[in-house]
């Protein structure tokens, strides 16, 4: 296990959480560790679909995002990844409140990795759960970001 460095964590906080869809859905990075991400989104009158319930693609989107920053803190620094597979269970429906997305790094491997995220209200309730394999990529850089501090402190 390696030690993230709270500079770069704090720079990935600061330059993702306002981009463009993170914006538009009111998702946070809220905190980052080896292998472990926690992202929150609080429902909006803009997340609902017409039944008055939170959209499953809003739930869809911040379980790829949480699944993705979990499993990117374990790749090595300078490479880039994308998802390659997302799998989701809705769970319950909600209307308002706080949406915390837990994700965990569930393997690592040399290309490929699995990262896992469940889904709760404030209360703790289960509402979602979704696994994502994600593919690490040599040349995908992301865009418009300056240039974070060394990602590990080892």
């Amino acid at each position: 296990m390696r030690t993230l460095n709270p500079e770069y964590v704090e720079a990935v906080r600061r330059d993702v959480n306002p981009c463009p869809f993170f914006s538009l859905l009111s998702i946070e990075i809220k905190e980052l560790g080896w292998g472990e991400a926690v992202l929150e989104l609080m429902a909006q009158q803009k997340h609902l679909q017409p039944f008055g319930v939170v959209h499953g693609g809003a739930f869809a989107s911040l379980i790829d995002a949480a699944a993705f920053w979990a499993t990117y803190t374990e790749v090595p620094e300078g490479l880039g990844m994308t998802t390659v597979d997302l799998k989701l269970n809705y769970l319950a429906p909600v209307t308002a409140g706080r949406i915390i997305a837990i994700g965990k790094c569930l393997r690592a491997g040399r290309t490929l990795y699995l990262g896992e995220v469940s889904v709760r209200n404030e209360s703790g309730q289960l509402l979602a759960h979704g696994t994502s394999t994600l593919m690490v990529l040599k040349n995908l850089q992301m865009e418009g970001v300056p240039t974070w501090p060394r990602k590990y402190l080892d």
